[in-house]
């Protein structure tokens, strides 16, 4: 009779987890220089996310414009094209003005983290006997704080504003990846 060694079947799969997170621990390191890279730069960092915009905008055009010839009533259809040009027109102006789209973009940036912290105010005072709200309060101060930079020194904030973020989030993602992928390593080798 032949004994059956309980690890014999995991040796595929630790094979795939060195395999999974050696790739996944390459793509943390490009986010980290991406990221670094956006800091260092953040008006080319600036730029490129507008050059997305601009080009998600214009795809999300044209795929309302397609949808809205594949059924449904005149109302329907009239929207889908209405708001497929209107994306279509702002794509196109956001790749053909970039700098102009960049400011856009900032500003509408400001607007939304200064109405996020507003939120955040309100919800510390909702939660404030909860234990831990005094973070929600720090959160909202520092997010006003930010949010404030970018409003009032608008058109000035728009060489830093969306690069530095981009920057700083890239780089936070690319180090957590980094350490998930160092973890999975560690877990695979030590079982």
């Amino acid at each position: 009779m032949e004994t059956v060694e309980p690890t014999r079947g995991l040796r595929g799969a630790e094979t795939i987890v060195k395999k999974a997170s050696g790739w996944f621990i390459a793509v943390a390191v490009v986010f980290i220089v991406l990221g670094i890279f956006a800091i260092v730069e953040p008006g080319v960092a600036g730029l490129a996310v507008t050059m997305l915009v601009g080009w998600l905008l214009v795809l999300g055009g044209g795929t309302h414009l397609i949808s809205a010839f594949s059924g449904g009533r005149a109302g329907r259809v009239i929207w889908h094209v209405l708001i497929g040009i209107v994306y279509v027109i702002s794509g196109v102006y956001f790749l053909m003005h970039p700098l102009l789209g960049l400011n856009s973009l900032t500003l509408l940036l400001g607007v939304v983290i200064v109405v996020e912290a507003v939120f955040e105010i309100i919800a510390y005072f909702r939660m404030r006997s909860q234990g831990g709200s005094s973070w929600m309060l720090t959160n909202a101060v520092v997010t006003l704080i930010l949010g404030g930079l970018i409003w009032f020194h608008w058109p000035s904030s728009t060489t830093w504003a969306i690069g530095t973020l981009v920057g700083v989030n890239l780089l936070m993602t690319g180090i957590s990846r980094l350490m998930l992928g160092m973890a999975a390593r560690k877990l695979v080798s030590r079982g």
